[in-house]
């Protein structure tokens, strides 16, 4: 009878056992989830006690904590503001749309913290501040220069001019611009320009080809004249050169006796009258002149 008492009070013990140490389980897990918690990468944990920071966090892994404590994780790695288009006036009142982003990151999260405390709150400043450079800047520059600048140096302009913006925590670590284009309703009218521009440009060129064409086609005229002129000059030296040289020959081939000598001259007499009868008219000639004893003889 003893026994088997004894027996159940075993079996009903076993049940309380395994349940204290469940329960002791519990208890430890959920002091150690109180009293630890984890600090990831790229996060600062500021633990705060009756609304002071009492000890910052920075470093990734486990750390111990006091349950009466309040831990607030804030993401300290780079984040992206993408700021809203908007327009901006140039140096030479054009319009233009800008386009820009910046990324930033918060480097002092107690400051952050108690300044900010949001990423709504930051966001707002840093397109406050933003928004006031990019017209700062492109006011002072005229809309060539700004288009220009959209190799970068734009950009590294309105980077330079950012306000600090320490006193919250915070610094941007980049700047860039998407993308600058003209208004809508400004477009228009722009084109138009651009085309009457090109149109004049296009004229302006093509007289001056026209006006180049005309001038060597002048010199080109002088040459060919000028050429042709020389050429006819040549010609005639030769010609008048060839003709003394055929009856210096004939002279010399008629001279050798007194026969052929007065041949020569008779021939010779005949080819002056000949030249000098060529386009009609008259000729006076006396009696001593070699003509006259040559046409005597010619009638006897």
């Amino acid at each position: 009878m003893k026994t088997n008492e004894k027996n159940n009070t075993k079996k009903n013990s076993a049940p309380i056992f395994w349940g204290i140490i469940l329960g002791a389980y519990l208890l430890g897990s959920a002091i150690f989830a109180l009293c630890f918690n984890v600090n990831e990468i790229y996060r600062t944990t500021l633990v705060r006690q009756f609304g002071e920071t009492v000890r910052v966090v920075d470093q990734p892994g486990i750390y111990f904590t006091n349950p009466i404590q309040d831990e607030i994780s804030i993401y300290t790695g780079e984040r992206m503001y993408d700021v809203p288009t908007t327009n901006v006036t140039t140096s030479d009142k054009k319009t233009m749309e800008a386009d820009a982003y910046v990324t930033w990151k918060i480097t002092n999260p107690q400051i952050y913290y108690r300044q900010l405390s949001s990423v709504e709150a930051a966001t707002g400043r840093l397109s406050s501040n933003v928004y006031s450079s990019m017209k700062r800047i492109i006011s002072s520059t005229k809309q060539e220069n700004v288009i220009a600048g959209k190799d970068g140096s734009l950009a590294s302009s309105i980077l330079n001019s950012i306000t600090n913006l320490s006193n919250y925590g915070i610094t941007i670590t980049s700047f860039d611009i998407k993308g600058l284009d003209l208004p809508d309703e400004n477009k228009e009218s722009v084109y138009e320009r651009m085309i009457s521009e090109r149109k004049a440009i296009a004229a302006k060129e093509t007289a001056a080809g026209e006006k180049i064409l005309a001038e060597a086609i002048a010199a080109t005229d002088k040459t060919v004249r000028e050429t042709k002129s020389n050429a006819e000059l040549e010609a005639a030296a030769i010609d008048a050169d060839a003709e003394t040289q055929y009856y210096e020959i004939l002279r010399q081939a008629y001279a050798s006796t007194p026969e052929k000598e007065e041949f020569y001259k008779y021939w010779l007499g005949l080819e002056s009258l000949r030249e000098s009868l060529k386009n009609g008219g008259t000729i006076q000639i006396t009696e001593n002149d070699p003509l006259y004893q040559i046409l005597i003889n010619a009638n006897n």
